[in-house]
């Protein structure tokens, strides 16, 4: 997460890399050599929603690798009852003394094109998801909440000071279709992390057998997956029935096995997708 490329690009984009300690390579190790001496999310059981452990994660890499106050985190904004929005971290840079407002996200898209007329979309596994329509929320309304006079008058009250500069965190990976070939989407940084993706039905067509496939799992999604024992066959076949059956697309790592110390190692990364995707019965 400390240098993960993002998916937009944008004069509020936050690049952690730019305010890591001199020693945090040192600090990341002991922590991975002593997770129990560490800040709390290395221990504890990670939350089921993607989306909650990556809101732990990144408090973890504000406050305890950065050492940056957090002031507040998912604060929600109303007016008259009605939720406005949410803000999800507001912060002290301590560099300038400036409080930031951060608006997080990480997001899987997959890239599709209808006939060769269409311009491709990317869709996320649920298709109700997209790219370009999440972009434009988290730059036009998501990084503005803080300026709405609800948010300034609810950060007022607890004496907290409003935030003069909106940034955005959101990486992820997009994944280009496997049997076609697609530019990457206009405002994405060209260093994003990539992946491929396929149909269920064209599976034993268009690649190798699957025996070096594993399923990955929530929160696993998030980082190169790493593991001692071989892939298990019968995992990946589950996995891929469970796309034929219930119509659920299923994320899977490539693994290679390392001639330095025999882990298999994460090579690369691919969706399978159930026939109808990404029409609304082919979700995740």
């Amino acid at each position: 997460m400390c240098r993960a490329p993002q998916l937009i690009s944008s004069v509020m984009d936050f690049a952690p890399e730019k305010y890591l300690p001199a020693d945090t390579g040192e600090r990341l190790q002991a922590w991975d050599n002593a997770p129990q001496c560490g800040p709390a999310v290395l221990t504890e059981q990670p939350a089921r929603r993607l989306g909650h452990y990556f809101e732990r994660l990144y408090e973890c890499l504000i406050g305890d690798l950065l050492g940056w106050e957090i002031l507040l985190k998912n604060q929600p904004i109303r007016d008259n009852g009605m939720t406005l929005g949410e803000l999800d971290f507001v912060v002290r840079n301590p560099a300038d003394n400036i409080v930031e407002h951060h608006e997080i996200a990480v997001k899987f898209y997959l890239g599709h094109r209808a006939s060769e007329q269409d311009i491709a979309l990317w869709y996320g596994p649920n298709s109700r998801d997209r790219l370009d329509i999440k972009t434009q929320r988290l730059i036009g309304h998501q990084s503005r909440m803080s300026e709405r006079p609800e948010a300034r008058s609810l950060l007022a009250s607890m004496g907290i000071e409003a935030p003069s500069r909106p940034r955005i965190f959101m990486p992820g990976y997009l994944f280009y279709p496997l049997v076609e070939t697609l530019t990457p989407p206009a405002g994405v940084p060209p260093d994003h992390l990539r992946g491929n993706w396929l149909y269920i039905d064209t599976v034993d067509q268009v690649t190798e057998d699957t025996k070096r496939w594993i399923p990955l799992v929530k929160p696993h999604w998030l980082g190169p997956w790493r593991q001692k024992a071989a892939p298990d066959c019968r995992e990946t076949e589950s996995a891929l029935e469970m796309v034929r059956s219930a119509g659920i697309p299923r994320l899977f790592a490539v693994l290679e096995q390392s001639a330095v110390d025999g882990y298999w190692q994460e090579t690369s990364r691919l969706f399978v997708v159930p026939t109808v995707w990404p029409t609304p019965s082919g979700q995740s």
